[in-house]
């Protein structure tokens, strides 16, 4: 036998108000005062409006008699502005060999640099071919020069370790 559970994620309007007194706003702020629920709804039906609950921890729940439709939607409307507003921080890499010459790693540098001024991580990425492995002690020198090139503009989040015939290290923009 499968168990029916009452639907928590349905919103509390209209009849769906469960409590033997509520406190009553009429739509345009003005307390109604505290009414039962029926007479709540009959009151929003007669406008042609929806009994919504707003707060239910006080003492009694507090009721609002709004356009339900309309509320939900302007609801949805400042969540979507919410989010374009909020950046989400990519990685973004740059990638180098532990012979690079001096010119080559400045370009890398502005690169992170315009990177984490805005307010993205980036990952530093040293690549050996062949036998360069052995030389790794290099391009963890290269990797702490970089940190210190970058330090005013983000910190190491993640220090310069080995992954194969790779070497990486994070640097997080600071706050």
């Amino acid at each position: 036998m499968i168990e029916k559970k009452p639907n928590r994620d349905l919103p509390q309007i209209n009849e769906r108000i469960r409590f033997p007194k509520i406190r009553v706003i009429d739509i345009d702020g003005s307390q109604l005062g505290i009414l039962s629920p029926r007479e709540a709804v009959q009151l929003a039906e007669q406008k042609d409006l929806d009994l919504v609950l707003v707060s239910d921890k006080a003492d009694p729940p507090v009721c609002r008699i709004m356009d339900y439709g309309k509320f939900k939607f302007e609801q949805e409307k400042k969540a979507r502005e919410a989010k374009k507003k909020q950046h989400a921080a990519d990685v973004k890499e740059v990638k180098m060999r532990y012979t690079i010459e001096d010119h080559d790693y400045h370009v890398r540098v502005n690169q992170a640099e315009r990177f984490l001024k805005s307010g993205d991580k980036v990952k530093a990425t040293i690549m050996f071919r062949g036998r360069e492995i052995q030389h790794s002690d290099l391009a963890e020198e290269l990797l702490n020069r970089m940190a210190a090139d970058l330090q005013e503009f983000g910190e190491v989040q993640q220090a310069p370790k080995k992954e194969g015939r790779n070497m990486m290290m994070l640097i997080a923009p600071k706050k």
